[in-house]
């Protein structure tokens, strides 16, 4: 199964954050969308960085509550994961897995951002696979 496998189901929808946006300016994107990480892109098609929940208290922790005022860019992962639709979908689990990343920004042909796919879309899709071949598996004896 590939990655195109989930992003028929999921859809393609990708929100961003420009990596000027203030970190509040970030959570509340974040609970808009009801979402736990962001692409931050300058123009909505290339990766500059992915910001998460995560990067968010981790910075709180460590600076203070002044960090929600700073720009998105100085809490930011830059070294981003990225994948394709081609790629298959257990070496994405295992690449986010050991990567501990639990969002994948996936890329077109030419490198431009088009889906992201989290840990939980991954987990979905597997746990509709195993129903449907449950079903195909009680269908057959049954049959």
């Amino acid at each position: 199964m590939k990655i195109s496998d989930v992003l028929r189901a999921k859809g393609s929808g990708v929100i961003s954050v420009q990596p000027d946006e203030t970190v509040s300016g970030l959570l509340g994107l974040l609970e808009e969308h009801r979402i736990g990480a962001v692409v931050v892109s300058s123009d909505g098609t290339t990766v500059e960085g992915i910001v998460s929940e995560r990067d968010v208290v981790r910075h709180l922790h460590s600076t203070g509550a002044g960090i929600l005022e700073a720009p998105v860019s100085q809490i930011m992962t830059s070294e981003v994961s990225t994948g394709t639709a081609a790629d298959d979908i257990a070496t994405l689990a295992t690449t986010m897995t050991e990567q501990r990343v639990r969002h994948v920004p996936i890329l077109d042909e030419d490198g431009r951002l088009v889906a992201i796919v989290s840990i939980g879309d991954i987990v979905k899709h597997r746990l509709s696979e195993l129903q449907s071949e449950r079903d195909q598996l009680r269908d057959y004896i049954s049959g």
